[in-house]
């Protein structure tokens, strides 16, 4: 019995040997049979060695069983040889811009191109790819690579060209004649035009395609301009105006607050632009026809080349307040002025004091000037407050500032010799000025009701001493001095009553000199 069990496993042991071989042989046999059918069904791939067909024509260069490295070799060294026969021409009309092939360098970038015209009937199955293998064999196939493809600098060729012909389109732009009775009005646009790059390289590659004698005609596009400036014009609004009285004036002094402002007649700034008024009027000499009148220096008045030229600066400094933009630097006379109220005024000197703002109103200004024979006036446009939106300005003194009377001085140098010669005579060359504390406000209105009010400014306008020259010789035995009419003047001493006449004083002025 035991023999025979060992006989009936040895036998399924062989049987069962005998199974798995043949399995395997039938993975292998499908494999094989796969892999031959795809290849006898599909493409091959392309790799470096494969080769053009039969009747391929690259540049009218046959280049049948070349691989395509071989075949760019060749081809390149063909097209390096016709270069002198290559000429470019590009027309605007009756212009022309010439050039030839061998004004540019040529680079060989042909092997992209190449490697598309090997992979020609490489794809599909076998029949596909025998049928458009006997094709090309047939009828040939022909390639054709443009020298634009090839010139280095061509590129750059038509951005030069671009730059000569393409003009940009002109927008109606809003025309300021401040004299004008229609100040504002707009220029004409007109159309613009522009290059279409990607269509003259299309039409150079169909011209190389045929020649190698390419001629076109720029393909240029027109450019429309921007929208219309029309609304823009009519939502342009008086924002501010505001003049000082200059009536009382000497005809030097009118003439330079006139010249000064009249820098500024027809000014446009634009957003965020900052201006200063030293820079635009210019220096302040005889040249530019400024003339001598009187100024402040150290606390008086002396005659000096432009004198006249802070109050149009005054002016123009009260019409931007009341503009609402932005005042980057302003600075204050020694002395009060009596054209406008305290801490108003914007004293202006070459060098060292100007005034300069900064358009913050988010669109342009338009700047007026009027001066006739009695008022300077300063107006700006741009674009409306909003509705029910005023503006007005609040001058406050805040206290009066005592001067420290006449200070003596004696006359050792004999400069005054012809007023006073002895101890006890006088002569008075300036009287003390008490000095001022005041603020300024910037005030907002909506329909009539103030909604807000703004500190502008705190100044200090310093009180002055007076001086008086006193002689410096010792008077003789039985001389006599003769009358003096000089009575030296002591420390002031500030009262209540005093404040509130000066600052009934200054509300006055305000309200009468001082007009938005």
């Amino acid at each position: 019995m035991g023999k025979k069990a060992d006989k009936k496993t040895q036998k399924k042991q062989k049987s069962r040997a005998g199974t798995s071989a043949l399995y395997l042989f039938g993975v292998a046999f499908v494999s094989v049979g796969l892999l031959l059918f795809c290849q006898f069904f599909y493409g091959d791939s392309v790799n470096e060695n494969t080769v053009f067909y039969d009747g391929t024509l690259v540049n009218g260069i046959n280049v049948a069983g070349l691989t395509q490295k071989e075949a760019e070799n060749v081809v390149y060294t063909k097209m390096l040889e016709n270069l002198d026969q290559v000429e470019i021409t590009f027309k605007n009309g009756q212009t022309e811009w010439k050039s030839k092939g061998s004004d540019f360098e040529v680079k060989p970038n042909i092997d992209g191109q190449l490697q598309q015209a090997v992979a020609y009937g490489r794809e599909g199955n076998i029949f596909e790819k025998k049928k458009i293998e006997s094709k090309i064999k047939k009828e040939g196939y022909k390639v054709n690579v443009p020298y634009s493809s090839m010139l280095a600098g061509l590129d750059q060729k038509i951005e030069d060209i671009a730059n000569q012909v393409e003009k940009p389109a002109t927008s109606q732009q809003i025309v300021f004649t401040p004299d004008a009775q229609i100040m504002f009005s707009l220029s004409p646009a007109t159309n613009g035009v522009q290059l279409d790059r990607q269509k003259t390289k299309q039409l150079l590659e169909e011209g190389f395609a045929k020649s190698d004698k390419v001629e076109i005609e720029l393909p240029l596009t027109p450019v429309l301009p921007q929208q219309s400036q029309e609304l823009m014009v009519e939502q342009i609004s008086l924002r501010s105006r505001f003049k000082t009285n200059y009536s009382n004036s000497s005809a030097a002094r009118k003439s330079n607050v006139a010249l000064a402002l009249s820098k500024f007649n027809g000014k446009v700034v634009l957003p965020d632009e900052e201006v200063s008024f030293n820079q635009t009027t210019g220096p302040r000499n005889e040249e530019n026809g400024y003339k001598k009148a009187n100024i402040i220096k150290d606390g008086v008045f002396v005659e000096g080349q432009g004198g006249g030229v802070c109050q149009a600066s005054t002016t123009l400094y009260n019409a931007l307040l009341l503009c609402d933009t932005q005042i980057l630097e302003v600075h204050h006379h020694s002395l009060p002025v009596s054209y406008v109220p305290l801490s108003t005024d914007a004293m202006v000197s070459e060098g060292y004091a100007d005034l300069v703002f900064k358009n913050t109103t988010g669109a342009p200004l338009y700047i007026k000037t009027v001066a006739d024979q009695q008022y300077v006036t300063v107006e700006i446009y741009g674009q409306a407050l909003e509705q029910g939106q005023s503006l007005a300005l609040r001058s406050e003194l805040v206290q009066v500032l005592a001067h420290n009377g006449d200070k003596v001085v004696a006359d050792y140098s004999g400069k005054y010799n012809n007023f006073v010669l002895y101890k006890g005579e006088y002569y008075r060359l300036k009287y003390p000025k008490e000095g001022y504390e005041s603020k300024s406000y910037l005030q907002y209105f909506q329909d009539g009701k103030l909604v807000d009010e703004k500190l502008v400014r705190h100044d200090f306008y310093w009180p002055q001493d007076g001086v008086v020259v006193e002689g410096s010789e010792k008077i003789g035995e039985g001389m006599t001095i003769p009358a003096n009419d000089v009575r030296l003047i002591p420390a002031q001493i500030v009262s209540s009553q005093h404040l509130q006449a000066m600052k009934d004083k200054f509300e006055k002025t305000t309200s009468s000199t001082y007009e938005a």
